[in-house]
């Protein structure tokens, strides 16, 4: 398959009537599949309708069928066109957070979607980017479109055109480049289908944010602990994963960096993820600052691009400091336990 690649400006006029939006468009009509850029991570896109278009998504990525795909559309009124109803807790999210790295879980209705897409669930994923392009798109094709991100699955998701086309050319339609993501991390995913809304997945909206505007928000207790079964089937699958072991170290500085030495007395190229304060206290092969320690939102923006970094670099193993697990420290710790499979050594 030749994945055409479309070159778009997000900041002109009338992106809607884009030629290469509208291209686009066209072939998510046709159930092809389309990757595109949000503001968190780049989108794999199919018409969620569509068994044939949800088929070819998972085929490209390599996704277990059981993890559900996120729905996302362009308008508030899409809706009523699949969910059962709409929680006054979900109208007030949706009022305060969309467009925006916000995903929410509602009741479905039966018979719209394909089942594929909601891996046979009774609920269904749904936000509304907040990025020009991805709205154009939405908006010309007029279609609900699913879209996990667009990366090979297990992999660092991708945060350029660049890094779907590592993954994913030759396997899709095409890919609406549209430049760098901003957020860098996924959406938050809140269950609102029941009377406390519960945080599936951390993400872009952090859980203080969330709390100011409709007060009690529960975290599902399997993001903290092993032994509980996820409610979300996609939450049980490794993810964001390097080509190299990746492990977290609690600890000193000077402790990572004996870890460091002692691989490297055994043969190993070794990696080092850090950020722009510190960059300069280790001494490894592959040395990486991730944004700034002390703005965890540049952290977040780099993460993935960073993670692919060191598979270009090829080192054996790497070794990731640990940051604050509040705010949106809590979706930069979720990605890196699951990229590092839960390991971390601790001092």
């Amino acid at each position: 398959m030749n994945t055409k690649v479309w070159i778009v400006d997000k900041n002109v006029d009338n992106l809607e009537s884009n030629p290469q939006i509208v291209d686009a468009a066209n072939f998510l009509r046709e159930n092809e599949v389309v990757a595109l850029p949000t503001e968190t991570v780049y989108g794999l896109g199919g018409n969620a309708e569509s068994d044939e278009a949800v088929a070819e998504i998972f085929a490209a990525k390599g996704r277990p069928g059981d993890n559900p795909l996120i729905i996302h559309i362009a308008d508030k009124e899409q809706l009523s066109r699949f969910v059962s109803e709409v929680p006054r807790t979900a109208e007030v999210l949706m009022d305060a957070f969309w467009p925006g790295p916000l995903t929410i879980v509602f009741n479905k209705k039966e018979g719209v979607l394909s089942e594929k897409a909601t891996a046979g669930l009774s609920t269904v994923a749904v936000r509304m980017p907040d990025h020009p392009v991805a709205l154009a798109l939405l908006k010309s094709c007029g279609l609900p479109i699913a879209a996990p991100s667009a990366n090979s699955s297990g992999k660092p998701s991708p945060t350029s055109a660049e890094h779907v086309l590592d993954d994913l050319n030759g396997k899709i339609a095409g890919v609406l480049d549209g430049g760098p993501t901003g957020v860098g991390v996924e959406s938050t995913v809140v269950d609102c289908t029941e009377a406390v809304p519960v945080i599936l997945r951390p993400g872009g909206v952090t859980k203080e944010q969330l709390e100011a505007v409709i007060g009690e928000v529960r975290v599902d207790p399997a993001l903290t602990d092993e032994a509980s079964k996820p409610k979300s089937p996609g939450m049980k699958y490794k993810h964001y994963a390097p080509n190299a072991p990746l492990y977290l170290v609690s600890g000193t500085r000077d402790f990572l960096q004996r870890l460091v030495e002692e691989k490297e007395r055994e043969g190993l190229s070794v990696g080092v993820l850090t950020t722009e304060e510190y960059v300069n206290q280790f001494t490894a092969d592959v040395v990486l600052a991730c944004g700034h320690r002390a703005e965890l939102e540049t952290v977040a923006a780099a993460l993935y691009d960073t993670l692919r970094r060191f598979n270009q670099l090829k080192v054996d193993i790497i070794f990731s400091e640990m940051f604050p697990n509040e705010g949106v420290g809590h979706a930069i710790m979720n990605r890196l336990l699951k990229a590092a499979g839960n390991k971390i050594i601790g001092e």
